[in-house]
């Protein structure tokens, strides 16, 4: 990069969403490693790292109050953007439908020069994936706004085994999906790599999708293989099926709208379902499965 393309980049306002999170965290520390002083929109402040005090510009506010959010992305250049999960015991699609709403309007209002959006494979479904037909709603709304707009479609992100650490522990790894069902396997760090490359790197203009992929497609019964290497003892993938999936998410005290956004995601990404952007230089990303899990999930 030129001396030129550092000072304008260093120039950039850029707002960043869910900046304690997985993905946001990675993005936030990289843009302050590139010499940006970047705007950290979220609800408490004081939970950001004290090493990043006087290198990021805090600023308290919830995703779903549009007049606070219009605020904090007032003079944006770029906007990266999480919807946050809904409270417990609420509609997570009202909440997907309020977080479209707002960012579509700060995106419009400002004129941001580009919106990174963490979607989702199976957003491109639009209908029938559960809680990631709240993501395809706001890349919809995002979309019309006519404004730049990068659309990161995930995979399956290697943090959601931590869920399954008392079950790794007796030997099981239980899922809703089918476990010879191959799903793309992401480290979250690496998304965070990809927006953050995106954010500072060349304007565009119009609507783009992005896949982050992770660098091979595993089932769960590869996963649970894999797993028990690395532990150094049996993993045995169990599928659990839909209904009783469902039923499990219900007596745990979830609510029905809950339970149709978790389980709906493996019922509809199943059954012939193919990401539309496919396997390549774009999409795939570096950390294996192995390296996450060895550094994460060893006993």
């Amino acid at each position: 990069m030129s001396p030129r393309r550092d000072r304008q980049s260093a120039r950039m306002r850029i707002v960043v969403t869910t900046p304690t999170g997985n993905v946001g965290s990675r993005v936030l520390r990289l843009l302050v490693q590139a010499g940006v002083r970047p705007v950290a929109l979220l609800r408490d402040p004081g939970r950001l790292p004290p090493d990043l005090a006087g290198h990021v510009e805090p600023v308290r506010a919830d995703q779903t109050d549009r007049d606070a959010v219009l605020r904090a992305t007032a003079g944006a250049d770029r906007l990266y953007w999480v919807n946050p999960p809904a409270p417990p015991g609420s509609d997570p699609m009202v909440q997907h439908r309020t977080c479209a709403a707002v960012v579509a309007e700060a995106a419009s209002v400002h004129g941001i020069g580009g919106t990174v959006f963490q979607s989702s494979v199976g957003a491109e479904l639009r209908t029938g994936a559960g809680d990631i037909d709240g993501l395809a709603a706001t890349e919809t709304a995002l979309d019309r706004t006519g404004t730049p707009v990068l659309h990161l479609r995930c995979g399956y992100f290697t943090t959601n085994l931590l869920l399954s650490a008392d079950d790794l522990a007796a030997g099981t790894l239980p899922t809703p999906w089918p476990v010879e069902h191959p799903l793309p396997w992401v480290d979250p760090r690496d998304i965070g790599d990809v927006a953050a490359a995106r954010l500072l790197g060349p304007s565009w203009s119009g609507r783009l999708v992005q896949a982050v992929h992770g660098p091979q497609d595993l089932s769960f019964a590869q996963v649970a293989e894999l797993l028990a290497e690395l532990r150094g003892h049996p993993v045995a993938a169990v599928h659990i099926p839909d209904a009783d999936f469902r039923a499990a998410l219900l007596a745990a005290g979830l609510g029905a709208p809950e339970v149709e956004a978790i389980a709906g995601m493996a019922a509809g990404l199943t059954g012939g379902f193919v990401a539309e952007q496919p396997r390549d230089a774009t999409t795939t990303t570096p950390t294996t499965l192995r390296s996450w899990a060895a550094e994460h999930l060893r006993p």
